[in-house]
């Protein structure tokens, strides 16, 4: 089961929105996934724990080995479907 977090600047609104969204996305799939909310300032000391990334706020440069996607068209519906292409390959590997 992959893991994927999410993270705003304070992981509660912005990202719990887009972690319920895509955990909804992928079960509508059937593809096996947690979806954690979490907020930016912890995301350094946990990144190693998830399998992918959804961003909502740059965090800069970063040199992560996690696949990273952008969490905005989660939120706005403009490329939502192109995002969760991206999200469900790495899903797969």
């Amino acid at each position: 089961m992959k893991r994927i977090f999410v993270a705003c600047g304070s992981g509660v609104a912005t990202s719990q929105t887009v972690a319920s969204k895509i955990s909804s996305m992928c079960e509508d799939e059937g593809l096996a996934v947690t979806v954690e909310a979490v907020d930016i300032k912890s995301l350094e000391s946990i990144i190693d724990q998830c399998d992918i990334y959804v961003s909502i706020v740059s965090t800069g440069a970063n040199n992560w080995n996690v696949p990273t996607i952008s969490g905005i068209p989660f939120l706005t519906g403009v490329g939502m479907d192109e995002e969760f292409e991206k999200l469900k390959e790495f899903i797969k590997k």
